[in-house]
């Protein structure tokens, strides 16, 4: 496992029990108030603290400030107990992260039932190269992925998926099929995926909905989110009473919008909305 590399330990384990409570600082203290025998530090390539290891009982536990920020308490307990200073990209140890959660979540949660057909990563992948060409390496969000079609998709396009998802259960499935990545996928709050994410060239939101009056707060907040955490964007839903909500929602924010209607896909990405600054 990536974070065992990096800490140079076997069967590290995090402190924080699933990743979107990487945010929290009651798990630095939590992780402050284990009596410890050894510790190792590790320094980005800024040489900011970025994660604390601690040995206790002959078991290390990890604590992570890339998504909070380390108290000074952290330094002391690290002056304290004595031990090693490592240096990793913070990049870097964030992919260990997110690998770490999602081998976790997979151990312990049941994938849902297939939810896809085999042909439409093709679609969606041929969507995303007439709108956008070669991704180019780029990092490219795949919000609220699902089981990871889109996923896949981005990377036949050549792009880096980063992707996020609140249903455990789906990202499970992606993980068990191989359509999502460990180190690429989080399971969080998609209208907090700016606390874990900076911004990007390029952002993905397919099949959003269904976005009723009833549940229309709650997609401008996931739309709200992706739009500011990515310079070119593309939303498809079902229907198109939907993407015109989409659309008005990326007009309030200034963005230019294109309303298509993709024909190769009459049911999960009938209506897109490419948007950019």
């Amino acid at each position: 496992m990536l974070i065992d590399q990096i800490f140079e330990v076997t069967g590290i384990q995090c402190i924080e029990p699933v990743f979107a409570e990487t945010t929290e600082d009651y798990y630095t203290e939590e992780l402050l108030s284990l009596s410890a025998e050894e510790a190792r530090l590790l320094i980005d390539e800024n040489e900011y603290p970025i994660g604390l290891a601690l040995k206790t009982d002959d078991v290390w536990v990890a604590g992570s400030f890339v998504f909070r920020s380390p108290s000074r308490a952290v330094l002391s307990k690290f002056e304290e107990v004595g031990g090693d200073i490592y240096q990793e990209d913070a990049s870097r140890y964030v992919d260990s992260l997110r690998e770490y959660f999602s081998l976790k979540l997979l151990s312990e949660v049941p994938p849902a039932t297939e939810d896809t057909r085999p042909e439409r990563k093709e679609m969606v992948a041929s969507l995303i190269g007439e709108i956008w060409g070669s991704l180019n390496d780029e990092v490219c969000i795949d919000c609220c992925c699902g089981s990871g079609v889109v996923s896949e998709a981005i990377a036949e396009c050549g792009g880096r998926p980063c992707a996020y998802d609140n249903d455990p259960a789906l990202i499970a499935l992606g993980l068990q099929s191989e359509r999502l990545s460990a180190h690429q996928v989080m399971h969080i709050d998609a209208t907090r995926a700016g606390d874990y994410i900076s911004p990007v060239g390029y952002g993905v939101g397919c099949m959003l909905g269904d976005i009723t009056a009833f549940n229309a707060d709650m997609w401008e907040n996931i739309v709200a989110e992706l739009l500011c955490l990515s310079e070119k964007t593309l939303i498809s839903t079902a229907t198109e009473p939907e993407i015109r909500r989409v659309e008005n929602w990326c007009l309030a924010e200034g963005r230019s919008c294109d309303i298509i209607e993709n024909k190769r896909d009459p049911i999960y990405d009938r209506w897109v909305c490419v948007t950019s600054v």
